[in-house]
């Protein structure tokens, strides 16, 4: 993807301030959701909203990273770098100018579980934008340039990555979490594999993954249901019926108390904490993502802001979130402190975990929690984009297409009693904690877990 800040800003200079008015409500938009079926048989989510003259897309396929041979990890992430990189009959060049002077934006982009897709254009731009990417998904060219040209830049980020302390202690609490499994690689490679990936790789995971029988998609914007249909025909129809997906086994993750140490001459060391976490599908996951929210979730009010910060003055931020994926689901956390300092946070970090994890939440504490909560969901989908992100993700999480009608109610039901048993469940084993940095004090091993050592 070479032009995407000058995409940007054609698509904002051609929309004007138009997209930041295309907003709908939760409720209107609960009201709109509608189940389309294509000619062809392509379902999507939609919502035909004309308030502004956009159309916003998401869609997935089922795979992701953890397609990635066990020995090429990245070929999933070189793919969606490659995509747009040229297909049919338009080089790189060409292809991003028609693009760019139509305003769309395009881009791909790979998870652990799913290879996604992302589409926005003006309404009369449609046609031109669904025919792009309907030639970016059937006939990519990988022309050696650009493969190496791309391969040079993630490389080049990999090696960054090797000398920043965020970025190695994600690196690294993946693999103590996980170990061997899929889940346990990075999603855009390593310094040896990457440069081992083959044009062959790339079309060989294209054939593979990218297929209609785990096609999710969302739409939303001004353009009609039969409209609609007819482009998604046009668009997604011609791809395999079916994927042809190498199993991937469920885990769970390593099980705490764990501690990690990387030696990292840095000012400052970055401290990364988890552990076993809720997938989505368990009836207690919303008990868990309420009081989540109150330990390390909800930024400045969290317990951990103001154990950490506010009231000693370790850090200047802190905070953990949920992570479930298809096959597992893990809490992760992240502070950056002053390496003298950085056993006193852990050790402020992990009382507060052992607090809630035996004596939970106060009253008070789950009803602003919950409060919030329900509130923040009209932020959290009031432009096309967001709505259409949310959709998605609402799919892959097999939710019912009225979830947003319903989760409030959701929220509301979380009780007392399902808060400290999720609380318990949650934190109750104490934390894996990975450690990027000078201090060796802060590499002092629990009682409880021998040491481990990364270079």
């Amino acid at each position: 993807m070479t032009y995407p800040f000058l995409r940007r800003i054609a698509f904002s200079l051609a929309a004007g301030t138009a997209f930041a008015f295309a907003t709908i409500s939760p409720s209107q938009a609960a009201a709109k959701i509608q189940r389309l079926v294509s000619p062809g048989g392509i379902e999507a989510w939609f919502v035909q909203d004309a308030t502004v003259p956009l159309i916003a897309m998401e869609y997935s396929f089922a795979g992701g990273s953890a397609q990635d041979p066990k020995d090429k990890a990245g070929v999933a992430n070189l793919v969606g770098d490659l995509l747009d990189e040229g297909s049919g009959d338009l080089d790189s060049k060409t292809f991003h100018e028609r693009l760019d002077r139509r305003a769309i934006e395009l881009s791909f982009s790979a998870s652990r579980d799913t290879f996604r897709g992302s589409l926005r254009m003006l309404r009369d731009n449609k046609d031109e934008a669904f025919d792009l990417l309907r030639s970016a998904l059937t006939s990519p060219h990988f022309d050696t340039v650009d493969v190496e040209r791309i391969r040079s830049q993630v490389i080049s980020g990999l090696r960054r990555e090797t000398t920043n302390p965020t970025s190695l202690a994600s690196r690294k609490f993946l693999e103590l979490a996980f170990g061997d499994h899929p889940y346990g690689r990075q999603t855009n490679g390593t310094l040896d594999s990457v440069p081992t990936i083959t044009v062959a790789d790339m079309k060989d995971y294209v054939g593979r993954v990218l297929a209609r029988d785990t096609l999710k998609i969302a739409v939303v914007g001004d353009v009609d249901p039969a409209a609609l249909g007819k482009l998604l025909d046009h668009t997604f129809g011609s791809l395999p019926a079916k994927a042809n997906l190498a199993p991937v086994a469920d885990v769970e993750a390593a099980k705490p108390p764990q501690r990690a140490f990387v030696p990292l001459d840095v000012p400052q060391t970055v401290i990364t904490f988890g552990g076993p976490g809720v997938k989505r599908n368990d009836p207690n996951f919303m008990a868990a993502y309420v009081v989540n929210h109150i330990l390390g979730g909800g930024g400045l009010s969290s317990r951990l802001y103001h154990e950490v910060r506010e009231k000693r003055g370790l850090a200047y931020s802190v905070f953990e979130s949920l992570l479930w994926m298809e096959h597992s689901a893990i809490f992760i956390g992240n502070t950056g402190t002053r390496a003298d300092r950085a056993g006193d946070t852990i050790d402020a970090i992990e009382t507060e975990v052992r607090r809630i994890a035996g004596e939970g939440p106060t009253q008070k504490e789950l009803d602003e929690a919950k409060s919030y909560l329900k509130g923040s969901q009209m932020l959290a989908l009031d432009t096309s984009s967001k709505l259409a992100q949310a959709l998605l993700q609402y799919q892959q999480d097999k939710l019912p297409i009225d979830y947003i009608e319903k989760r409030n109610s959701i929220v509301d039901a979380v009780t007392m009693d399902d808060a400290k048993a999720a609380a318990k469940r949650l934190w109750g084993q104490g934390l894996l904690t990975v450690v990027v940095g000078r201090a060796p004090q802060a590499a002092a091993q629990p009682a409880a877990a021998p040491a481990t050592k990364s270079n």
